[in-house]
């Protein structure tokens, strides 16, 4: 009963790190509503790949990683081979929940309509070479980078 308690507990965690938001639905932050933001069109000429780390997010899937890493390892085994499997299950846990927090990005050199060349590094990895795309800003804040 114990086993199947913990199972569902650490199901329900996971699941509830999956969020709410609509699959594919731009992520905007609540100071970007109602704003009036300008844009500019350009193409873009390189992407690189590149990875963010955020620092909340690191320190919250870093716990819950060992959280549900240390539950599920202390269903393993039993006297010291269960402790060893809990500390184990916990440090794996940690190591994955913080490669879970960092996001995927893209490095951008995008030359502009009016001739100017930026760079932009924007989450997500679906950009390439050649893509037409809008730059949308907040004063000097990139809120985004969307293809045309």
């Amino acid at each position: 009963m114990k086993k199947i308690w913990m199972i569902s507990l650490t199901a329900a965690a996971l699941i509830g790190m999956g969020g709410c938001a609509p699959y594919g639905a731009p992520v905007v932050s609540e100071g970007a509503t109602n704003q009036v933001m300008h844009y500019e069109t350009g193409t873009i000429r390189s992407v690189r790949p590149v990875a963010v780390q955020s620092q909340t997010d690191s320190a919250v899937g870093t716990l819950l990683g060992a959280a549900a890493g240390a539950a599920l390892g202390h269903m393993v085994g039993r006297g010291h081979g269960k402790d060893l499997a809990t500390i184990g299950g916990g440090l794996a846990g940690a190591y994955v929940g913080n490669q879970v927090s960092r996001a995927n990005a893209s490095e951008l050199t995008i030359r502009t309509d009016k001739g100017r060349t930026v760079v932009i590094v924007v989450k997500g990895t679906g950009y390439y070479p050649g893509e037409r795309v809008r730059i949308v800003k907040n004063g000097s804040q990139v809120a985004s980078v969307e293809p045309l």
